[in-house]
């Protein structure tokens, strides 16, 4: 495309882009956190289901790594009164945690006495 033809193309995909953004975010769907979207279709699901959906929607589960983070999934549980999977797992040592993918966690927000696998962590 030549050089003005290509800046209408992102002025419109940038116009779209906000426009769906703004329609889910009327309907609870998305909220953002330090440059990431955090999003939910508002439906339970189990784990593996959760961790798939959200592959397949090109993301993954959210694991926060900070207090902005941590509010963001917090918005969802307020919202849709419920809990929420995180991207974390127990480690072999038991009562230590990791993401998902091994590496150790740098941030956690625990009730005291926490986490119990028993509800409010």
């Amino acid at each position: 495309l030549a050089g003005n033809e290509n800046g209408d193309v992102i002025h419109q995909l940038e116009h779209r882009i906000s426009r769906l953004e703004g329609v889910l975010r009327l309907n609870k769907m998305i909220t953002e956190s330090g440059g990431k979207i955090f999003a939910t279709n508002g439906k339970s699901a189990d784990f593996e289901a959760t961790v798939e959906k959200c592959k397949e929607a090109g993301g993954s589960i959210a694991t926060p790594r900070n207090p902005g983070d941590n509010d963001a999934i917090l918005y969802f549980v307020k919202y849709f009164n419920t809990y929420a999977y995180l991207g974390i797992k127990q480690s072999l040592i038991p009562g230590t945690f990791q993401v998902l993918n091994g590496a150790p966690l740098s941030y956690t927000n625990w009730y005291p006495n926490e986490p119990s696998g028993k509800g409010d962590e």
